[in-house]
């Protein structure tokens, strides 16, 4: 097999988009990570409090943990949702090398896979915005809400 210099010059132009796709789901990895290992310092913060049962500060102290249970849940959902999103891309961008190298006809499984690497993101970026409404009905300053809880 011989390959043109115009052939792989091609591929590497069309795979350029979805590294920068990479690089974006990265970053948001980084921040899903970050917000997941303060989630669990602040459970872990709150179970080393020692709470006298009955009592309403005991009251408050479950509900803030079945809050960041709740939110833990969710990033780690959208943990895995952006990193099979990138584990698509990644497939995607070695169809596109196999394509040209081995003369395949890739072009619906390619599209196939970029779709599903924006589907998985979208619904990490979901979930991810959930969870960030999730820790403002949480959060308070003092007595103050920073959103109303929802009934």
């Amino acid at each position: 097999m011989i390959f043109a210099n115009e052939d792989i010059a091609k591929v590497i132009n069309l795979a350029v988009a979805p590294v920068f796709l990479l690089t974006g789901i990265s970053g948001a990895l980084n921040v899903l990570s970050t917000r997941l290992s303060r989630i669990i310092d602040r459970g872990r913060k709150l179970n080393e409090e020692h709470i006298i049962t009955d009592t309403a500060h005991a009251e408050e102290v479950d509900n803030e943990q079945k809050m960041l249970a709740l939110r833990a849940k969710l990033i780690h959902r959208a943990i895995m949702t952006c990193t099979v999103s990138a584990l698509f891309i990644c497939i995607v961008i070695i169809a596109l090398f196999l394509e040209v190298l081995l003369q395949f006809q890739l072009q619906l499984f390619i599209v196939i896979m970029f779709m599903a690497a924006l589907c998985c993101l979208s619904f990490g970026l979901l979930t991810f915005l959930r969870e960030i409404d999730i820790s403002a009905l949480s959060f308070r300053f003092g007595k103050y809400r920073v959103a109303k809880q929802k009934k």
